[in-house]
């Protein structure tokens, strides 16, 4: 339901309509509505980061690491485009406000990885040593943030991966 372009609030009876079952039966297995949107947010966080962890340990480089980091984190929304409204807290707003604290944490450390890697970049003398690990991140979060929402925003017809090729290099050199 998330992933329908200009899908409205994911209720529980909307969801229990759908799925073919009773509210009564999604609360047998979920005690709250949060408590599902918290199984979403656990898919994302183990996937993201698991695949941010296997991109650093398959390879060294720093800028290869980042490349690969940023283009793993727009095909990830471009292949789940209802984890995207979770990530860009569309299908939060009305929801728990733990749950957007939750994807806040999640930005956070996936900046932190990203932070990483351009230090470990600096460190191999790939990047100028007066590079500022902390700022770039936050450019490079603010394009994936960007493309998230632009993809969530035009109904997942703007493709995240747009033209990525292109605008990789001045992000990560």
């Amino acid at each position: 339901m998330l992933q329908e372009p200009g899908a409205d609030r994911v209720t529980t009876a909307a969801l229990a309509a759908r799925l073919k079952v009773s509210e009564a039966a999604l609360y047998r297995h979920f005690a709250s509505k949060a408590q599902m949107f918290e199984g979403l947010i656990e898919f994302i966080e183990s996937t993201v980061f698991g695949l941010i962890n296997q991109i650093c340990s398959q390879d060294e480089d720093g800028q290869r690491q980042l490349r690969a980091m940023v283009s793993m984190l727009l095909s990830f929304s471009e292949r789940n485009p209802g984890m995207t409204r979770v990530l860009v807290g569309d299908a939060l707003v009305t929801e728990n406000d733990r749950l957007q604290e939750r994807i806040n944490q999640l930005i956070d450390r996936v900046e932190a990885s990203i932070k990483q890697a351009f230090r470990t970049a600096m460190v191999q003398g790939r990047l100028p040593a007066q590079t500022d690990p902390a700022a770039r991140a936050g450019l490079v979060m603010a394009f994936v943030l960007g493309r998230w929402l632009r993809f969530a925003k035009s109904g997942f017809r703007r493709l995240p991966t747009e033209s990525l090729e292109l605008q990789i290099p001045p992000l990560i050199t």
